[in-house]
């Protein structure tokens, strides 16, 4: 495994940790007639290599022939595609009560990190299951970690289980109603299958509580156990990585140092995170100067919006950071505890990209549709450094408005001119460059694609187009797309998101009745997996010579 995660990336130190418990688990139980859910699934390395999937571990040639998450497509010992925490405990009393219907017999088993049980979905599976009363066993991998640090009551509770191996009079499973076995060591096989053995086929839902530690059997791993969750190709002698950022910038590390900043100036201003603080650049350090200027809510998305309300209802200035697929976990807060009550709280939305994560079970097309059409938001797309900032400025000053910035995620883009724009005058885009017949509004990430199409358009074609940038997602500039219509035969948009219910629809509803035609560019609504993302935007037509290609012909029918 250690050779592939060198060579390949991947999840490192869920993996490592996990070795002798999966192996234990299939030692003892009879997968997949007896069923395993992973939580997160990002630590199911060794049950695929149990389950006939080894040569995608042992030859190089056959890596991607495999998903780094459990797929139901790949073997018949996965039950579900599952990328997104504090679920499997859920998905397991599905699976139980299903079994119970059918009078089955089979066993059962969730496997959860403690992280994962700060997520809501895992409070509300666990309360089920007790209640169920029959064949479930929860399998708790306690390695007093998360990405980062654990936030949160629970984990009090859990060290106290820790220290007292078990023994703690309070118990926080044992107050559900579930019964409870603790390993000490869990990295001892014949610990492992000694209490596995002692609740195989039990007819009541049980906890098995294991002490872990998160990148076990690999020093660099075992000891920088935040930086090892995940990663690029490695030197495993050194682990040291393969492809080394120099001193590139990046709007993760740009985006802490700017909000340490507004924290020195204005006590008032919070960073939150879901438990992925290096989505804000709150690395260690930072997070030790913030004090309590920054909050953890664990993975607990949900938790995070109604926090960010709150806290803005009450004087305060919330920034919460958070990557586009993990926000689709929260829309009832976006729209209800956020948007309904029009607190002045701001969403950093990273990653939210065709060019961003692109495995099934954590794509970050969705946003756009998502966010886009929630009354009082106002989501927001720059174009470059000088914009993002120029908004997230904005965005914590003003107090009138939800505030989502959907951050670039291209890298870092500058245009040297100062952004001077008055965001408070909502949804009016900007023009910046005069043309006519043909009107380009290209949307964020995807503006400089449309500064392409109209160069190649005037220089081949002599097309001078009119190059529009939006800036707001949520809302069009009326004004604007009327005016087009004087010198304009077809108005183009571009959208690094799914086309349904996206930016360009929006601009297409508008002229609907009237005489211009409008193309619309972005992704067919699909779940793509492991793409490559010029594959994925070539599919989708989205290239500079395919578009204009299409506006000459669009030209000549007109």
């Amino acid at each position: 495994m250690l050779k592939k995660l060198s060579e390949h990336g991947g999840h490192i130190g869920p993996n490592l940790g996990i070795v002798e418990l999966t192996i234990a688990l299939h030692y003892v139980f009879n997968s997949p007639r007896d069923k395993i859910v992973y939580d997160v699934s990002h630590q199911s390395y060794i049950h695929k290599m149990l389950t006939g999937r080894k040569d995608a571990f042992i030859n190089a040639e056959k890596y991607d022939e495999v998903s780094g998450y459990s797929n139901p497509e790949e073997s018949k010992h996965d039950f579900f595609n599952i990328g997104h925490t504090s679920t499997s405990i859920s998905l397991a009393c599905g699976l139980a009560k299903a079994r119970d219907l059918k009078a089955e017999k089979d066993n059962v088993i969730a496997i959860i990190g403690d992280g994962s049980l700060s997520g809501g979905e895992a409070y509300e599976g666990l309360n089920n299951a007790a209640e169920a009363g029959t064949n479930m066993i929860v399998v708790v991998n306690d390695n007093d970690m998360s990405i980062a640090e654990n936030h949160g009551g629970l984990y009090k509770n859990l060290k106290e289980l820790r220290d007292t191996e078990g023994k703690a009079e309070c118990n926080f499973f044992k107050s559900l109603g579930f019964d409870y076995h603790y390993v000490k060591d869990g990295h001892d096989l014949e610990q492992l299958i000694s209490v596995f053995n002692q609740v195989k086929d039990t007819e009541h839902p049980v906890v098995v509580h294991i002490h872990t530690i998160k990148g076990k059997g690999y020093e660099f791993a075992e000891k920088n156990k935040e930086q090892w969750h995940w990663g690029m190709p490695f030197i495993l002698e050194t682990g040291k990585s393969k492809f080394a950022m120099g001193d590139a910038e990046d709007y993760g590390n740009l985006t802490g140092e700017y909000l340490i900043g507004e924290m020195k100036k204005d006590s008032k201003v919070v960073a939150i995170t879901s438990a992925t603080p290096a989505v804000i650049g709150f690395y260690p350090e930072r997070r030790t100067e913030a004090g309590k200027q920054y909050v953890d809510v664990g993975i607990a998305e949900e938790h995070a919006v109604a926090l960010a309300s709150g806290i803005a209802a009450n004087g305060g200035k919330p920034v919460y950071g958070v990557y586009s697929t993990f926000l689709q976990r929260t829309y009832d807060q976006l729209s209800q505890d956020l948007c309904i009550n029009n607190n002045p709280a701001v969403i950093l939305v990273n990653m939210a990209s065709v060019y961003g994560m692109n495995d099934v079970t954590h794509l970050g097309l969705y946003d756009i549709a998502m966010m886009g059409n929630i009354p009082n938001m106002v989501y927001l797309a720059p174009t470059c450094k000088e914009e993002y900032f120029a908004m997230l400025k904005w965005g914590i000053e003003q107090n009138e408005h939800p505030i989502a910035i959907r951050v670039p995620a291209m890298g870092v883009i500058k245009s040297g001119v100062e952004d001077t724009t008055d965001y408070s005058k909502l949804n009016k885009y900007k023009v910046t460059k005069e043309g006519k017949d043909v009107a380009v509004i290209a949307l964020g990430d995807f503006y400089q694609l449309g500064e392409k199409v109209a160069a190649k358009l005037s220089k081949e074609n002599g097309i001078e187009v009119t190059l529009i940038n939006p800036k707001y997602i949520t809302g069009i500039d009326e004004e604007l797309l009327e005016s087009l219509k004087k010198e304009h035969k077809l108005v183009i948009t571009f959208e690094d998101g799914i086309l349904e219910g996206g930016f360009g629809e929006k601009i297409a509803s508008y002229y609907g009745l009237t005489e211009m035609k409008v193309k619309n560019y972005g992704i067919r609504k699909s779940f793509p997996d492991r793409y490559v993302p010029e594959e994925l935007l070539k599919a989708n037509g989205i290239s500079v010579e395919h578009i204009v290609e299409d506006v000459l012909s669009i030209l000549k029918d007109k």
